[in-house]
């Protein structure tokens, strides 16, 4: 029997029962991940999975975790494992300090058995720009339609039952959109409600922490986890960390969702709207209060550009360390800045080269003022408008996505309103910090889409309540992309 394609409950009840042991899992897991073909890891633990999970204390197999298979994104930070962020820049890096997401969930039993590909320096929401190649989405069989990204091999790895779930970052949506192409619940929970803490910094302001289950209630218990004050990062909240399973079976009756219609009215593929609405009749069915609500279309379609002027810059910023001086390869030079040139030169890709570029300029003094301050006060009146919405609803939803997963070969970024709008909302939730998530709404043909949920900070416990009854009545859940849906 395999026990990688269940749900982490389902796994801890085989362990308390003897049905299968950690270091079984743990094979099984390993041996899934070599072979593996859509691309999902930059590295495979083999050796050090299989030493920790002999030390693993017997006494601790209460916790929903012990001696469960984990894959971490290669942008957290693993003790002596190579960490490369998925760029030549970080080739052969090995830390020497774990992250505290690692250190929780290691903490927790958990064995972390691959890092995973991912967009370089998780810039990107493709999954096709990370050094290794393209990662593919396994509920695609032909290999031609993207999984997205950052998080991709996180993603694919548990779309293709590899491990029950997985870490992934989110800036801004590079968790929530590879989920709703892959048929996953990717949840983000509120800015400074998990520590970053060994985590490569892409942008500072927007970086979340989150991770991809097959169902809502592990999500409510790695949350459990991972949630807390940490002193090591600074923006970690002092909020009280709540058990995040305690009321997932709560009632949505009485409480109000929004719908912004300007975002579902610039959708046009037919599927999606009526698996959509179908779902929010059952809502109402159950006592919800589901309202259309209105944002100002050019807010909306501001998010995208106020999120690449921000990101990009403070990337720039956060990236100035990998120099070739301090670690990473580095390239020949007669001096050190001939060093630098050098080895950025060769270590980052157009892509990252780009971004940087961008970065640069908006934050060079004579442009300041007109770039990089005015994306900050576009940021505060998209900001305002969601906090506006929220004062009077309990969440908002629409879809996650205007399509399944788009092609490799025609994926296009042309500025229509559904690009600019339904395809890059989701970066909202970063920038003001709210708890979001993504959750399998249906299918377009073979191909997985989702829905989004967000709601008020640090509200992870009613975001994930109202998941559950989305979760029940599209009856979606605990998929495995190779059984089909």
């Amino acid at each position: 029997m395999r026990y990688m394609n269940l749900s982490i409950r389902e796994i801890h009840d085989a362990i308390l029962k003897g049905e299968v042991t950690p270091l079984e899992l743990v094979k099984e897991a390993i041996e899934s991940c070599k072979k593996d073909d859509n691309n999902s890891f930059e590295y495979i633990c083999e050796k050090e999975a299989l030493e920790r999970v002999n030390k693993l204390d017997p006494s601790k197999k209460d916790s929903l975790l012990f001696g469960i298979p984990v894959v971490v994104k290669d942008n957290y930070s693993t003790k002596d494992i190579p960490t490369t962020g998925s760029s030549n820049i970080l080739n052969n890096y090995v830390p020497i300090f774990s992250s505290e997401v690692v250190l929780r969930l290691e903490k927790a039993g958990a064995i972390v058995v691959a890092k995973s590909t991912m967009d370089e320096l998780a810039m990107g929401g493709t999954g096709t720009t990370g050094h290794l190649g393209i990662t593919y989405n396994p509920w695609d069989k032909s290999k031609t339609h993207l999984i997205g990204g950052s998080s991709c091999g996180s993603a694919s790895s548990v779309a293709a039952g590899i491990v029950p779930f997985s870490i992934g970052s989110d800036t801004g949506d590079s968790v929530r959109k590879p989920a709703s192409f892959s048929a996953l619940v990717g949840f983000k929970p509120s800015w400074g409600r998990i520590s970053r803490f060994g985590l490569f910094p892409f942008a500072t302001s927007l970086d979340h922490v989150a991770y991809f289950t097959r169902n809502v209630d592990d999500s409510a218990i790695v949350l459990n986890v991972l949630a807390g004050r940490d002193d090591k990062d600074f923006s970690s909240s002092f909020k009280p960390v709540e058990d995040y399973t305690a009321r997932l079976n709560e009632p949505v009756k009485g409480k109000k969702i929004a719908v912004i219609k300007e975002i579902v009215e610039s959708i046009s593929n037919v599927a999606i709207k009526e698996a959509f609405n179908k779902n929010i009749t059952a809502l109402k069915e159950q006592g919800a209060i589901v309202e259309p609500v209105s944002i100002d279309s050019k807010l909306l379609k501001a998010i995208y550009p106020t999120y690449i002027l921000i990101s990009c810059a403070e990337s720039t910023s956060n990236n100035a360390n990998l120099d070739g001086i301090k670690f990473g390869p580095r390239e020949p030079g007669e001096s050190f800045e001939e060093i630098m040139t050098n080895t950025r030169t060769k270590g980052f890709s157009r892509l990252i080269k780009r971004r940087f570029v961008i970065g640069g300029y908006s934050l060079l003094r004579e442009n300041q003022d007109k770039l990089f301050v005015r994306a900050q006060k576009c940021r505060r009146l998209i900001v305002n408008a969601f906090n506006k919405i929220l004062e009077n609803y309990d969440a908002i939803y629409c879809p996650a996505s205007p399509t399944a997963a788009p092609l490799i070969s025609g994926s296009s970024d042309t500025l229509s309103d559904e690009y600019l709008i339904a395809d890059n909302y989701m970066a909202f939730a970063n920038m003001g910090g709210f708890p979001s998530i993504t959750l399998p709404l249906g299918f377009d043909g073979e191909l997985p889409f989702g829905g989004n949920l967000t709601g008020k900070p640090f509200d992870e416990s009613g975001v994930l309540s109202i998941a559950k009854v989305i979760e029940n009545a599209t009856g979606l859940k605990d998929l495995v992309a190779k059984e089909g849906k």
